[in-house]
This record gives C-alpha cells, sequence and structure tokens, in this order.
C-alpha cells in the first residue's frame, strides 16, 4: 500500500509539527519525508524517549525514525545552516543524515545577501518590525520573482563558473537594496553589512556551497515521482502556518510562503501520484505566536505560566506569545486550507496545571463585520483587504468561554471544525501521542 500523509499547521507556527511528524513515521514506518514550503528558518522539535533533542529546519523530522528527507522545488536551502543541523544530527547519533537526503535541483538557494538585507531590513524599521525569522527567506523568493532564471538554485552549485557568476550578481543586487534602506549608526547594522561589503565572504560561501554539493545527492525534477512510487508511506512535512500565509494570512505579518496544502497537492499532481492520501491539520491546545503581528486572545498570564522549550525571546523574531485558543481563527484556518480527513491536537498536557481553562468564541470590536468576512469567501489575492482586516484584528477583544475540562476543549474543536480529531499529543515524546 501506498499512503501519503500531507500535514499542514492550522495557526502562526509552533503547532507541533515536528513531534507529529515523528510519530506518523513511526506509527506508518514511512520511509521519506518531502518537505514542500519553507525553508531553513523552521523549528520544528522532535524528543525521544532517551532525552535526545533535536530541533529540525532542512532535515525531515522522521530523521530519527529512520526516514530519508526529500527537499522539493519550493523548499528554501542554506547550505550552511544544513551542515551545522548535520554536524548536531551526527552528535546524537545519525551517521551521515546527508546519505538518506535529496534535494531537487529547482530548490531556490538562501544566500548570505539575502539574509543580511532581511535583518538590515527590520533593523530600519526600529520599533516597527514584521517579525521576521532574519534567515532571508523573503528576501530570496524576492529575488527569484525579479531575476528568474539568474536566482541561485540548488542545481547551480554543480557549476563552479555558473555559481561564480550568480553569487556576483547576487551579491550586487542587493548591495543596490540597501539605497532604500534608512540604517541606523549601530554596530548590529556594521555586523549585518560585512557579506555584502566584505569580499572575503566570497571565498567562504563556495567552500560551503562545496562541502554541500559533496556530501548531498541534487537531483532532477523527476526523483519525487520515484519517491512516491515506491511501496509504504510518504510524510510531506509543512512549515510556518496557515495563518502567515503569504495571500491568505494577516499581512504585513506573512511569510513569503505558501503555508497551505497547495504545493504538496501539485507536488502529488505533477508526480502523477495515484496513492492514498490523508491530510491532517495541526493546531497546539492554545494559541501561540513568534514575533509580531495580531494575537486576538494573548494573555500575558498564560504567557507566563506556559513558557515554552526551544521559543523564547528571539533576536529577529522578539518575543513568544501565547493566549487561549482561537476558535474564530481556527475556523479561519480550516477553511482556507479546505479538504481535510482528520485533526492532531498538541500540547494537551501543558493545560494540565492551568486553574480555568478556557478558548475565545468570538470577538468584540466596534468595527462590525469581521467575523463575517473571515468566514466567507473573498479575493485571496487582495493584500491591502488583508491589511486592513489586519488592523482590525489588532483593535478586538476575545470574548472567552470556560470549558469544563481538556477532554471537552478535544470535542469542542472538533464541533468548530468538523472534523474527528485523530491524534491527540500529551508530552513531546512519540511515546506520548494517542490515536483517538
Amino acid at each position: 500500500m501506498r499512503q501519503a500523509f500531507l500535514t499542514v499547521d492550522l495557526g502562526f507556527g509552533d503547532a507541533g509539527k515536528g513531534t507529529i511528524v515523528d510519530y506518523l513515521t513511526r506509527a506508518y514506518a514511512a520511509h521519506t519525508i518531502v518537505r514542500f514550503n519553507g525553508g531553513a528558518q523552521a523549528g520544528h522539535r522532535v524528543v525521544l524517549a532517551d532525552g535526545r533533542e533535536h530541533v529540525f529546519a532542512q532535515f525531515g523530522s522522521g530523521t530519527f525514525a529512520g526516514a530519508a528527507t526529500h527537499l522539493s522545488q519550493f523548499m528554501l536551502v542554506d547550505p550552511p545552516a544544513m551542515l551545522a543541523e548535520a554536524a548536531h544530527l551526527e552528535s546524537l547519533g545519525i551517521l551521515d543524515p546527508f546519505a538518506q537526503t535529496t534535494i531537487d535541483e529547482r530548490a531556490l538557494i538562501i544566500t548570505p545577501y539575502a539574509r543580511a538585507v532581511n535583518r538590515l531590513r527590520e533593523l530600519a524599521r526600529g520599533a516597527d518590525r514584521h517579525g521576521s525569522c532574519g534567515m532571508g527567506i523573503g528576501e530570496t523568493m524576492a529575488d527569484a520573482l525579479a531575476l528568474g532564471d539568474r536566482a541561485l538554485r540548488a542545481g547551480d552549485l554543480r557549476d563552479p563558473q555558473r555559481l561564480q557568476a550568480k553569487l556576483t550578481e547576487l551579491r550586487l543586487w542587493n548591495r543596490r537594496k540597501l539605497l532604500d534602506l534608512a540604517l541606523p549608526d549601530t554596530p548590529a547594522v556594521v555586523d549585518e553589512l560585512a557579506p555584502l561589503l566584505d569580499d572575503d565572504w566570497q571565498n567562504w560561501i563556495r567552500d560551503k556551497y562545496a562541502e554541500l554539493t559533496a556530501r548531498v545527492r541534487i537531483v532532477p525534477a523527476g526523483a519525487l515521482g520515484e519517491i512516491l512510487a515506491q511501496p509504504g508511506h510518504v510524510i510531506f512535512e509543512a512549515a510556518q502556518g496557515v495563518l502567515l500565509d503569504e495571500w491568505r494570512g494577516f499581512h504585513p505579518y506573512t511569510t513569503w510562503s505558501t503555508t497551505t496544502l497547495a504545493n504538496a497537492e501539485q507536488l502529488l499532481a505533477e508526480a502523477g501520484y495515484d496513492g492514498a492520501v490523508r491530510r491532517i491539520g495541526i493546531t497546539r491546545a492554545y494559541s501561540t505566536r513568534h514575533g509580531a503581528g495580531p494575537l486576538p486572545s494573548e494573555d500575558p498570564a498564560l504567557t507566563a505560566a506556559l513558557p515554552d522549550a526551544r521559543n523564547g525571546m528571539h533576536a529577529w523574531q522578539q518575543g513568544f506569545r501565547v493566549g487561549w485558543l482561537d476558535l474564530v481563527l481556527l475556523r479561519y484556518a480550516r477553511r482556507v486550507v479546505g479538504a481535510l480527513d482528520e485533526l492532531a491536537v498538541t500540547c494537551v498536557d501543558r493545560l494540565a496545571d492551568v486553574p480555568e481553562l478556557r478558548v475565545c468564541g468570538a470577538y468584540r470590536s466596534a468595527a462590525g463585520g469581521l467575523v463575517e468576512w473571515l468566514e466567507h469567501n473573498h479575493d485571496p489575492h487582495d493584500l491591502g483587504a488583508q491589511e486592513q482586516i489586519t488592523r482590525m484584528l489588532l483593535e478586538v477583544q476575545p470574548v472567552l468561554e470556560n470549558l469544563a475540562d481538556r477532554d471537552a476543549l478535544l470535542g469542542r474543536i472538533a464541533a468548530e471544525l468538523d472534523l474527528p480529531v485523530g491524534i491527540v499529543s500529551y508530552g513531546p515524546t512519540a511515546a506520548d501521542k494517542r490515536q483517538v
């Protein structure tokens, strides 16, 4: 039997995608994890029963369970960061993470130039930051849209002459962006300017890219079809969350990535996949957001009561915020994603010590029509409308409801989204998951 599991985060990210992918890999002996959006900014934490843990960024979160990784054409690859991640996995007992890893030759490469401009933009915004991860995702996507075939892709790493030409152009291209930035005179700005201005960076970059190319297989477009044709199960691992989607999220606090299942569905269609498909929406039992942007149900007391193991104050994203589960936004995310078969609810155990269990079922706002807008069709490419909704979300007050217990919460989620809760996570390891 062949079956593809498609996972998607129904929030602002950090829903527990890594731990669910690790569990699914073990439960179904999946042979490959396919990354179908996002890039090196992912932070998917997997904890093993013996206490070892790793925060997966570019390798699939089923690596500990023996699954291979395929980085699809929609993945943004950061070679130095991937080499560092491999070193950490090796220190935990994975002999050679690259041995079972393939990268689609069309995948975009994040350069230190894009990362530098990304960070410099945030520094120029001062107190009005957008909450970037500071990894260069947006700048890399913008460069690809502007430059087309001149953008740097994984396949270019195999050709030193073409690589050098593209790196030279990308460096000049990103240096020109500095003319539009009002940069403060600070040590942080000086540090971030270095890749753009210091010629020594070129040699370092080429060395890192050569090291990656020597260790990993960069494969042609048809490789995923061959992977999907193998007997057994494949898991498509999502990155970020639906509420950060480049078109359906709340502008400007969004990502330059399609965070719905659209990319995964496209990959299956292009490969001619005819096996079974199971679509799983993932949410925490409460709402979270790392960085700026609306979080209507945010509660400072809940943020203090539920500190996150690997999310805290970040140099670029800033603070990690917690609120009661927002059913309004959860319904919106479910509608945006479309077809789903079941839900996975994570971090249910974290609510055990919360004195009162609540959910946000509605908003109170002077501006009417917000909830109605979120729950009806609209032009998905109207960023002006999305920005207007963002302003409204920043002003609303949550209407909170008390629930009796965690079982009542799970029942409420299933009823609101008209989907069964298929997996419940009561802790960080695979053994802490329960099939419902």
